[in-house]
This record gives C-alpha cells, structure tokens and sequence, in this order.
C-alpha cells in the first residue's frame, strides 16, 4: 500500500521540522517542506500531494489562504490548516476555501495524525457524493430513472421520509408514494434499506 504523500507549508523551522518527524513516525511521505508561498507554489506545480498542512499566517500575512486558492483550482486536494489561534475572525476569513479541518498550535502528535487521517476520509465522502449525478447513476442501472425520480432517490439517500420529501419539493404525498414506488421497482429494491445498499452497491460508496 502507498504511504500518503504530505506537503507542509510552515514558516516555523522548528515547527516545521517537527511536524515531518511526526509524519514520518506514522510512515507518511513528506514530500516537501516549504517555508513560505513561493516554495509552496513551487512544490504543489511539480507534484501532487494526498494532503496539505498549510500555516494560514506566513510571515505575518495570509499567503496560507493563497495557497489554499490555488489548491482548489488547480490540484484539488484535501488540506487542513495549522494556526495559532482559532477566533470566529481567523475562521470567517478562510472559510470560504473550505478547509478540512484545523489543527490549532500547540498540538499534540496525535493531534496531526487524527486531523490527516479524518481529512482524508471526509474528503473520499465528498468525492464520492459529487459522483452520485443522474447520468452516472443511469448508466449503472437497466431501468432508467427520470430526472424527478432520480432527486427523489438522493432525498431517500439522505434518509428523509415522504413527508419531508413532499414538502422539500412542494408536491403532494400521494405523488412521493408513486415515485417512490418507480424507483423500488426501477432498483428491484422493496424498502428503503435496500434502496440504500444499493446506491452504494452501485456506486462503489
């Protein structure tokens, strides 16, 4: 099995260094070490990490938040950032990178290794759930769905009932009940259970 490849942005040395030891303790790869954006940059264009620990605040400003921009547009890759403070300002400021969590200084070993290991699975998820389009999911299954049967299975999916499937799409029971039914028939399912094993059986969830 492949080690999962870690880039860390820190400005710190100290820091820095201490965070690829504990990453190497755990048999991760560190594949690089930048102190500051340009070497981050410069890193992330050469390679691909599975994961990015980036410090928001290098040398005193927010090229941590740059970096991140840049990693959603062009490698889209999962990445947690490392900050000293956690206050409702720093978190506003970078939420809209969409982060997979935050790893607050001081930390622990433990604190690193949860945080990756976390960030990866939930980043998996999202991927998986961006799969679950219409078109895709036709082309798994004999019987082809239509597109309001097909918003109907992701509210069943997402574990709602008729009734909050009715009222989330403003239309009435009886019409849920017989779309339900078209899609248990389409999915040779009978219940919801088994509806649901086989979404994921389908999409490999």
């Amino acid at each position: 099995m492949s080690k999962t490849k870690v880039l860390v942005v820190e400005d710190e040395p100290l820091i820095a260094e201490d965070i690829k030891e504990i990453l190497l303790e755990v048999n991760y790869d560190v594949i690089g070490v930048a102190y500051n954006k340009e070497q981050a940059l410069s890193i992330l264009k050469n390679n691909t990490p599975d994961i990015a620990l980036l410090d928001i605040n290098l040398g005193n400003n927010t090229d941590g938040i740059i970096i991140a921009e840049y990693i959603n547009m062009h490698t889209k890759i999962p990445f947690l950032y490392l900050t000293s403070y956690s206050t409702k300002l720093i978190l506003d400021k970078v939420k809209h990178t969409f982060p997979m969590g935050y790893i607050v200084k001081p930390f622990e070993e433990a604190d690193i290794y949860t945080g990756i290991e976390i960030a990866l699975s939930n980043f998996q998820g999202i991927k998986k759930q961006a799969s679950f389009s219409f078109e895709i999911f036709n082309q798994k299954i004999n019987h082809k769905l239509t597109q309001s049967e097909f918003v109907i299975l992701q509210d069943i999916y997402h574990g709602l009932s008729n009734i909050e499937i009715a009222t989330k799409n403003n239309l009435s029971l009886n019409t849920i009940k017989t779309h339900v039914q078209k899609v248990y028939e389409k999915l040779e399912a009978h219940t919801r259970a088994t509806t649901i094993v086989k979404i994921r059986e389908l999409l490999n969830f």
